[in-house]
């Protein structure tokens, strides 16, 4: 898994490229909060590359969802498909998180 971060003027897009899972997450969560530490709380997390998600995966996103919430902040999800989509759909979190169709869509909704 690759984790690249790039600031954008209302929102810190993350994308992550190969497969989130059980061994790689907690590589996710410490990038994650490692930005939220430093004072980041509008995220943007760009599925276009990964290509699997795990429910350790899962797990992470939701992590990362409770602590900007805490914090007033949002996160939203970007570029969903393929296989990754299926797994958002089939564990529910489809409807837990605000999906777009591009990062561009998604930093336009950062409210």
């Amino acid at each position: 898994m690759e984790i690249h971060t790039q600031k954008e003027a209302n929102a810190t897009v993350v994308a992550i490229t190969g497969r989130l899972d059980a061994v790689t997450a907690p590589e996710y969560e410490k990038a994650v909060n490692e930005l939220i530490a430093g004072g980041e709380i509008a995220f943007v997390i760009d599925f276009g590359s990964l290509d699997y998600i795990s429910s350790a995966g899962l797990r992470g996103l939701l992590v990362t969802a409770k602590q900007l919430k805490g914090k007033g902040g949002q996160v939203r999800c970007a570029n969903v498909k393929g296989t990754v989509k299926e797994v958002f759909d089939i564990s529910g979190f489809g409807t837990i998180f605000q999906m777009d169709d591009t990062v561009a869509a998604a930093l336009a909704n950062i409210s």
